[in-house]
């Protein structure tokens, strides 16, 4: 007898039973948007202003597309299904040639010289990211799906920014025991593949890695026959740009393009989680510490500059906002009135653990993975291995909070 793999349902599936447009919540993100675009434009500039608008389209496509970290890693661990995983590798695949252009023509808009994100191989680097995959699992989200779905208005998710704010802080206060102290011990200097190949040999490299991985992925699917990916409520045509779901493999593509928008216009690639730094360290000076003297920001400006000032704030403003339009678009906008108890613990220890993981892990699932391996530098795949054990323990805690069994192939964040 022939066994057919199950393979996932599109999520374009036609639904008659869409919700209706919530006009007044897009009247009002989009009223919020120019007015903070204005704002930009007149204290900072042009390169600020386009950072903006990528962030507002970074978010409508993280929301669009569910482009989960979080679900993919969770899919993969928990019943093996590994197709959001090889979205992913489309996603990488695609900006590892796009920095590699950008860096071979060597400047960018705005007079920036593009350079990637690198981080040394640390024991640091392991523990943070495995911290972070617990984190997430925990609660429930990453740290750009913690940006759309807040925007989105998920009540959850934004509890789990709370958590992720406050770990931020608690990781700006204890970074010397990981950078200095007795909780660093490092392994390599930073590895680049483009200064070990070449350029393009390195981009050569990457992408066989890259194929790897989306080859054990399906190997993996083929030997556990996983349950396909749910659908999502969606229409057809030009609409389904607003209203509907996208394809992964179309959220894979956007996300690669805008990525390289980012470097293009800053000169680094895109992040997230240094702006949580930020504001928490602005919070903690607020209350009366004098954050000011920490070792953290010894050697990094900005603390006493506007947030409009920061890169990373800026695009996270934008992400927020984005969602919160095309969730209204898609009349998906609302806010979960009861949380219960245990799931606000969770989400409050899982944001902890992510802020605090990567505080000291060089970065999250997008400044470490998505923008490390885009780059070039070994310490993106090592924190996706780090990650993936923390998603194996993350998903094993889930029952001490009574959470919900997350559905293994719902492809939200």
């Amino acid at each position: 007898m022939t066994t057919t793999v199950p393979q996932p349902q599109s999520t374009g599936a036609i639904r008659s039973n869409l919700p209706s447009v919530q006009t007044s919540v897009i009247v009002a993100g989009v009223a919020a948007s120019a007015l903070l675009l204005w704002g930009i434009a007149a204290s900072q500039g042009s390169a600020k202003s386009v950072l903006f608008l990528l962030g507002l389209a970074l978010g409508v496509t993280l929301f669009h597309s569910r482009f989960g970290f979080t679900s993919a890693w969770r899919q993969l661990v928990s019943v093996g299904q590994g197709r959001a995983l090889q979205a992913h590798t489309v996603m990488l695949a695609l900006a590892v040639v796009f920095f590699a252009i950008i860096f071979e023509i060597g400047s960018g808009w705005f007079g920036t010289t593009p350079d990637g994100f690198y981080a040394p191989i640390t024991l640091a680097l392991f523990v943070g990211a495995a911290l972070f995959g617990i984190g997430m699992q925990l609660g429930g989200s990453c740290a750009s799906g913690t940006l759309f779905a807040t925007g989105s208005g998920n009540l959850a998710v934004v509890i789990t920014l709370v958590g992720f704010i406050t770990g931020s802080g608690l990781g700006v206060a204890g970074f010397d025991f990981w950078t200095t102290g007795s909780g660093f011990q490092k392994i390599a200097d930073p590895v680049s593949l483009r200064t070990e190949f070449g350029l393009w040999g390195g981009v050569a490299v990457s992408l066989v890695i890259i194929a790897a991985i989306a080859l054990v992925a399906e190997l993996v699917i083929r030997r556990r026959r996983p349950p396909a990916i749910e659908a999502v409520p969606s229409t057809v045509g030009v609409a389904r740009i607003l209203r509907g779901s996208w394809p992964l493999w179309a959220g894979a593509i956007v996300l690669a393009v805008l990525n390289a928008l980012v470097l293009l216009t800053t000169g680094r690639p895109w992040g997230v989680t240094s702006a949580f730094r930020l504001w928490a360290s602005k919070i903690m000076n607020g209350v009366g510490l004098d954050v000011g003297t920490w070792s953290f920001w010894n050697e990094r400006p900005g603390l006493d500059a506007s947030l409009l000032a920061d890169n990373t704030s800026v695009a996270n403003f934008g992400i927020i906002l984005g969602a919160l339009v095309a969730s209204a678009a898609a009349g998906a906008f609302s806010f979960y009135k009861k949380v219960p108890g245990r799931t606000v613990a969770a989400g409050l220890i899982g944001g902890v653990l992510m802020g605090y993981g990567a505080t000291f892990a060089s970065g999250c699932n997008i400044g470490a993975y998505f923008s490390g391996i885009a780059s070039g530098s070994l310490h993106g795949y090592l924190w996706a291995v780090a990650a993936l054990v923390g998603t194996y323990i993350g998903l094993k805690l889930r029952p001490l909070f009574a959470l919900p069994v997350p559905k293994p192939t719902d492809s939200s964040c």
